[in-house]
């Protein structure tokens, strides 16, 4: 008999095949363990149990017909809710969409729907992705089931902390500045972030329109490789996508061992935990088992992404979010007597305290005086620290980092102290503005932790690759 712990998505696909289960048991199952499970650990917003039996039908359908199947036909996956399926939810985690649903299929669930992918539910986040811990969200904490008593990382923890707790086969999340290779560090999961572009953004909640990425939260990198491979690809409803033709198959080993790979000296200084240097390094020793070359590097505007990103983001989150003023849709103040107020208290009395943050600050940083010296200024610093990566990406293939600084921090521990919560994206946030994959992949500790892979535009192939060869040499 199956048990859910040990369900990848190629042994779901291998278990449907030889009729070990059929996808309506497997769904009936994922939906009862959740309820006993997510009491504690609070990853779901929304369940749709009659959208999972449909597609699972589906599943069980063709296989009784002796048709072909598809690797992600049947498989249960968990959605994080500031995407669109139609017909449900699509809060972003927010008072101010507590009762939207959604009009339309975002791009990504619109392929895996063609693929029979079963959507459990959408996941908590942070408000509008605004976070770094999933302490943000208007309607609750989700922890990490490792440690309840820690976060699971934001903003897409809900996603992660799904995944870990096996109330998910794998999930979609969503990453603007470290949104999902923080959690899934937090979580002892891998979480790929693609090459900005590589995946469409259409149906996408919108935070920072040039930062913003969908990826897969997985169990394996092969998962994460498989999800990867379903959802990329140009979108003409995204004008910012591509169509380039990736690799992503899995390399053979001599191959592999031709990448060289740089150690930013930048991302190994002092105030990283002993812990996290310590997987690290762990990580990088067998890596170096495959005889692969290491280089140390250096990303000398490393030091600048922090800042650089928190003016970008908040002016982009400031324009991008000005469409949720209760008259177009979403909550709307009840009693206001003009229109200014109608503004005023929809928007002060439904965004949480860290989304008025940004908004301020954004639209601080965009007004007439202050462009110059702050916005235009931070997109000037933007361009050197992709400028670092182009001259390294010159002399190495592959740049392994932190993901954060710290294992998972206790619930509470920095909601009073925002800028402590934004240093936990100090190692994801320049992937973000010079728009590279990387993805996290977790080390055997005693909290989990994980490291990076950074690979050049459009070569998750690379990343992939490794870190499935070091999958295989950890186990």
């Amino acid at each position: 008999m199956f048990t859910l712990h040990d369900l990848t998505i190629k042994k779901v696909h291998d278990g449907l095949l030889s009729k070990e289960f059929s996808a309506l048991e497997l769904a009936k199952e994922f939906f009862e363990y959740i309820a006993y499970k997510d009491k504690e650990v609070g990853a779901y917003l929304t369940l749709d149990k009659d959208g999972a039996y449909v597609m699972a039908e589906k599943t069980d359908i063709a296989i009784a017909k002796g048709e072909e199947i598809g690797v992600l036909s049947g498989v249960p996956l968990a959605v994080k809710d500031n995407m669109l399926i139609e017909g449900l939810p699509a809060t972003a985690a927010s008072k101010i969409l507590e009762n939207y649903r959604a009009a339309y299929d975002a791009t990504v669930i619109e392929k895996l729907k063609k693929e029979n992918a079963v959507f459990l539910g959408k996941t908590n986040l942070d408000e509008f992705a605004m976070g770094s811990s999933t302490e943000n969200s208007a309607f609750g904490i989700t922890k990490n089931p490792h440690d309840l008593k820690r976060v699971p990382g934001g903003s897409s923890g809900g996603s992660a902390a799904a995944v870990a707790a096996h109330m998910a086969v794998a999930a979609l999340g969503s990453d603007t500045g470290g949104s999902i290779r923080q959690p899934a560090s937090f979580c002892g999961v891998v979480g790929l972030k693609p090459t900005y572009g590589a995946v469409s953004r259409y149906g996408l909640i919108a935070l920072a329109s040039s930062l913003d990425q969908i990826g897969p939260l997985t169990k394996t990198v092969e998962d994460a490789a498989i999800l990867f491979n379903a959802i990329r690809g140009k979108d003409e409803m995204d004008a910012t996508s591509v169509d380039l033709n990736l690799e992503s198959g899995i390399w053979n080993l001599e191959k592999v061992r031709k990448l060289k790979i740089g150690l930013p000296k930048e991302y190994f200084v002092a105030g990283l935990d002993k812990e996290v240097e310590k997987a690290v390094q762990n990580a990088i020793d067998s890596i170096k088992s495959l005889k692969i070359e290491f280089k140390e590097i250096s990303l000398p505007h490393t030091k600048y992404a922090l800042s650089c990103y928190y003016i970008i983001m908040p002016a982009e989150a400031s324009a991008n979010l000005a469409r949720f003023d209760g008259i177009r849709y979403g909550s709307r103040a009840k009693k206001a007597e003009n229109l200014p107020e109608l503004y005023k208290k929809t928007r002060g009395e439904e965004f949480g305290a860290e989304a008025r943050r940004r908004i301020i600050l954004g639209t601080f940083v965009l007004s007439s005086g202050y462009y110059d010296a702050y916005y235009a200024k931070a997109q000037k610093v933007r361009r050197l620290i992709k400028n670092d990566f182009d001259e390294t990406f010159k002399e190495v293939d592959i740049i392994l980092t932190p993901v954060a600084p710290t294992p998972a921090f206790k619930i509470g521990e920095k909601t009073e102290d925002p800028l402590s919560m934004y240093l936990s994206d100090i190692f994801t946030i320049p992937v973000n503005l010079a728009g590279l994959p990387a993805i996290s992949i977790p080390v055997k500790t005693e909290l989990p932790v994980g490291f990076q892979l950074i690979g050049k535009p459009f070569c998750e192939a690379d990343i992939l690759s490794l870190g499935q060869f070091y999958e295989k040499i950890s186990i």
